[in-house]
């Protein structure tokens, strides 16, 4: 039976009374940006702080909307339906968790403190030859993007590759909840969001909330670093499949005749057939064994994921490769904690190149009281690997000066804000170097990126 967003479904959803349905009501769909509704939707008045949802009900409703979700009291027309909630974000969860009853679709939930996307990618491409895919656009991972992704499920999806993030305890949890995951992915866990989720041991329990919240017949996937993660996920999940380059992973599971090619992407086989990453890094093959791991208990031939997965290529800002006439880019300003700053300057560090190696480094933010150390606990390491030049900016820079300078290795200059960091490269730079960007989300390196394709060329991926 087909599902509809009647008005007696709205309501089941939000725990009102389905007794004061009206029969003949029905909505298009649910939206959540007024900008974005259409005739016979359904508006949820989210608040966002910045923006409050009930401010643009009256622009939802000029836009076709036929009726809104909301927490106080709003003016609109007669014909315009109202559905009074306490708390309009607990009502948006509470609608995608009523679709998703009534999906038959199977559901992969993936979290980790890194990689999450990457691994959402090649699993999505792995299966999108066998069966019809629903996944989570970008990293729409969390109270909104999540409830968002399973609202505008196709009715035919077999299945639902959806990314859950979290930056507070409990939130794993809840999304786990709402999408209720047959198959569970933990990717790795890694110190990150400490400053609500306050230590490792904090943040691992939060990412097992995804295998508490499997069926007793679900099945739970998890990379083999930390040893922790292991250790913690088998005693919630005896089935537990471990993927990754050591002895903790099955040994099907591992990459074998592993190699790096040019690019700094690996090549390996999985069960007798060649995989040819085009994303870069030793991190990014784990990445793709999780996903492997998965399509093939969902039923994909070996050989159909394995080639698929080699289509996938990084991310903007994720790993990614841009050329700059002789000059190589690796722009990796999604994201930044200790785990993933050591992952790139790895990739740095190793990739096949004749010019100097550069890394630009900017602050990982969200780490709590441990930012100090973390920082410069990074910086010595980056200070011990076979690099050029490294530019320290934002916490890095404040990291340089508790940090003994090594006789040997790279050079270290400091750079206090982006503007000097600019400066510092543009005086610095010859043009054939491989330089690295890496820098959390709101450091917003990338706008380093202009300056270099004036004087170096036009940027371009690999």
């Amino acid at each position: 039976m087909r599902f509809s967003w009647t008005d007696r479904e709205v309501r089941k959803a939000l725990g009102l009374n389905p007794d004061r349905a009206v029969d003949g009501i029905a909505y298009t769909g649910i939206c959540t940006d007024s900008r974005k509704a259409e005739a016979g939707s359904l508006f949820v008045a989210l608040d966002g702080g910045r923006f409050d949802g009930h401010d643009f009900v009256m622009e939802a409703l000029a836009r076709g909307a036929s009726g809104a979700v909301v927490s106080r009291a709003v003016g609109t027309s007669e014909t315009f339906r109202l559905y009074p909630v306490p708390d309009t974000l607990l009502a948006l969860g509470g609608l995608a968790r009523h679709r998703r009853e009534a999906l038959t679709s199977k559901v992969v939930g993936i979290t980790g403190s890194s990689g999450k996307t990457t691994t959402k990618d090649f699993l999505r491409e792995a299966l999108a030859g066998s069966m019809r895919v629903h996944a989570t656009s970008g990293n729409l991972n969390n109270r909104i993007g999540l409830p968002l992704t399973v609202l505008a499920a196709p009715a035919d999806a077999q299945v639902l590759v959806l990314e859950l993030g979290t930056n507070e305890p409990g939130e794993i949890g809840i999304l786990a909840s709402i999408c209720r995951p047959h198959l569970g992915v933990i990717t790795t866990v890694s110190e990150t969001h400490l400053e609500k989720l306050g230590t490792l041991e904090g943040i691992l329990d939060e990412k097992l909330d995804l295998l508490r919240a499997l069926p007793a017949d679900g099945l739970a996937v998890v990379g083999d670093d930390p040893p922790v993660l292991e250790e913690r996920a088998r005693a919630l999940a005896p089935g537990l499949l471990v993927v990754g380059w050591t002895e903790r992973a099955l040994p099907e599971l591992r990459p074998r005749e592993a190699e790096v090619t040019e690019g700094g992407c690996y090549r390996f086989r999985w069960e007798g057939e060649l995989v040819h990453l085009r994303v870069p890094g030793r991190h990014s093959v784990q990445d793709a064994l999780l996903a492997l791991a998965v399509a093939r208990n969902l039923g994909v031939p070996p050989r159909d994921a394995a080639r698929r997965v080699g289509r996938v290529r990084p991310g903007s800002m994720r790993s990614e490769i841009r050329i700059l006439g002789s000059m190589t880019l690796l722009v990796d300003c999604y994201n930044a904690n200790p785990q993933s700053v050591r992952a790139a300057l790895d990739l740095l560090a190793t990739m096949q190149q004749l010019g100097p190696r550069v890394a630009v480094l900017g602050s990982m933010l969200e780490l709590g009281e441990r930012a100090q150390i973390l920082h410069r606990q990074v910086l010595e390491e980056a200070l011990a690997l076979p690099l050029d030049l490294i530019v320290a900016t934002g916490l890095f820079a404040e990291a340089a000066g508790w940090i003994t300078r090594p006789s040997t290795g790279p050079e270290l200059e400091v750079a206090h804000g982006l503007d000097e960091a600019g400066r510092l490269l543009q005086k610095r730079l010859g043009g054939t170097e491989m330089v690295l960007l890496k820098a959390s989300r709101g450091v917003a390196m990338e706008a380093l990126i202009p300056a270099l394709e004036q004087r170096f060329g036009a940027g371009g991926e690999t």
